[in-house]
């Protein structure tokens, strides 16, 4: 069982009327903190320009890298959105901003069939495609060479960069450190979780997917024939038809099994690591949290508030998730981690 860090979580403290889980969870994605991210973005002066980078076997991967024109780069950060986000997702737009004020480098990535991306690769993204990211990770470290290379992610993301973070050394990809808000840590209690609790997260996911689904029909009808009343079905039933039939795994079981970062499984991990998560998490159990194995060189913080990658700190709306990645990842860089 993982000693959160002396204090862990005490930073934030939302007003009373802010500390409702769902409210914070809604506020954390809500169109006027995307708005937000994007002028912030906007305000740091950063050149930000269009890459596809090479995921392996054909797989095309594409993302935005933004920077200052002019100023030294104290290190390249990679940034991963959770499920149905994208690179432009308020979070990933805030959190690059925050950065770029510290003079780092970001490029916010996007998953396969994220963003505008469904056109770019003929097969359907799934959670165990780590193998495409990894080889993203390292066309990005060849193409902005001679600086720290760091990576970022939320909710599915922060899993995403927790895996990459396991696989860097052996993939001769070199990470000063590795930072993740609310990581998915066993999908099938997450699911399980958003399937008991209130509907309005499970209704969220389940819109957002089959509105990419249909978009990934039309751009390949001859690969995708699935019809609208297969659209229809639930997460769990659809999840586990999509995987039988275009992946190689056997059930949901080992689907799930195969992305989970549960219990001891991130015991390995060699770059320096952060997590944060909350104790009132309505997608993420934080029991899960509390059962890591993690090595001497992570750390847990479990705020008491937060909801799921929410940590709204004022009316402003102002996110301290943002904030404290981007200090953890500039303490990984400066080697005062």
């Amino acid at each position: 069982m993982p000693e959160a860090a002396p204090g862990a979580g005490a930073e934030f403290a939302p007003p009373r009327w802010l500390r409702s889980a769902h409210v914070q969870s809604v506020l954390g994605t809500s169109a006027w903190r995307r708005r937000r991210g994007a002028l912030q973005l906007a305000s740091t002066g950063a050149l930000t320009t269009s890459h596809i980078l090479d995921g392996g076997d054909g797989v095309r991967l594409q993302g935005q890298h933004s920077a200052v024109p002019g100023l030294r780069s104290r290190g390249l950060v990679l940034l991963l959105h959770g499920w149905e986000g994208s690179s432009d997702s308020s979070y990933m737009a805030l959190t690059g901003a925050h950065l770029l004020q510290r003079g780092f480098e970001v490029f916010r990535l996007n998953f396969r069939d994220h963003g505008d991306s469904h056109h770019l690769n003929r097969g359907l993204f799934h959670s165990n495609l780590i193998d495409e990211v990894v080889h993203a990770a390292r066309d990005l470290a060849q193409r902005f060479p001679a600086r720290p290379m760091l990576v970022g992610g939320y909710s599915l993301g922060g899993n995403f960069a927790l895996r990459v973070g396991l696989r860097a050394p052996a993939a001769g990809l070199s990470l000063a450190g590795v930072a993740a808000v609310c990581p998915v840590l066993d999908p099938d209690l997450t699911l399980a979780r958003m399937e008991q609790g209130l509907p309005l997260y499970l209704r969220h996911f389940e819109a957002q997917w089959r509105r990419s689904l249909r978009r990934k029909r039309d751009l390949f009808p001859d690969l995708y024939r699935y019809d609208d009343a297969t659209l229809k079905l639930g997460m769990r039933r659809l999840t586990e038809q999509l995987v039988l039939e275009n992946t190689a795994f056997g059930s949901l079981d080992a689907y799930f099994d195969g992305y989970s970062i549960a219990g001891d499984r991130l015991s390995a991990l060699q770059p320096p690591a952060w997590l944060l998560t909350s104790e009132d998490d309505p997608v993420i159990p934080v029991e899960g949290f509390r059962a890591l194995q993690l090595p001497a060189r992570s750390r847990l913080e479990i705020a008491p508030w937060g909801g799921h990658c929410g940590f709204i700190e004022n009316a402003r709306l102002d996110g301290y998730a943002e904030r404290w990645m981007a200090a953890r990842l500039e303490a990984a860089a400066t080697g005062a981690g």
